[in-house]
């Protein structure tokens, strides 16, 4: 192989790498769209609302997913450092609402730039919207009907 082509193939799985990077990186998962599968047929209609106009504190362009994302957080601990800790109260039985399982008493560290105050919160529940993986798209405290 010469060596301009060799270059040149070098250059394509750059390209290829970057491009997998990109596509598969934790920015990717950051804005996925919520899901509705049909989870919000049981659910009040003033409630669906509310969870659907739910955006992002930190990118208020990005909405905090849907109930399929959702998980009660009713307790939470502060941490010596100041860290918000929200521990999953959500017993609810997970098929119904088309979401992966997270084990009541998991805690998960809320990033303080994940915290919503600027929205009422009409489920009387502690709500985190979080991956399985655990990663945190925001967090509205209890109460504020």
């Amino acid at each position: 192989m010469s060596a301009p082509r060799f270059y040149l193939v070098l250059v394509y799985l750059g390209v290829i790498v970057l491009a997998a990077l990109i596509l598969f990186s934790p920015i990717s998962v950051r804005y996925s769209p919520a899901r509705d599968v049909g989870q919000w047929e049981a659910t009040d209609p003033a409630i669906r609302e509310w969870y659907k106009t739910l955006m992002q504190p930190d990118n208020p362009a990005v909405s905090c997913c849907g109930e399929s994302d959702a998980y009660w957080a009713d307790s939470y601990e502060v941490s010596p450092d100041g860290e918000y800790i929200a521990i999953i109260t959500d017993d609810r039985p997970d098929e119904p609402l088309r979401r992966r399982h997270i084990d009541v008493g998991t805690r998960i560290v809320v990033p303080k730039h994940k915290l919503k105050y600027d929205q009422s919160n009409p489920t009387g529940h502690g709500i985190i919207f979080t991956t399985t993986s655990l990663y945190v798209y925001c967090y509205v405290a209890p109460g504020g009907v």
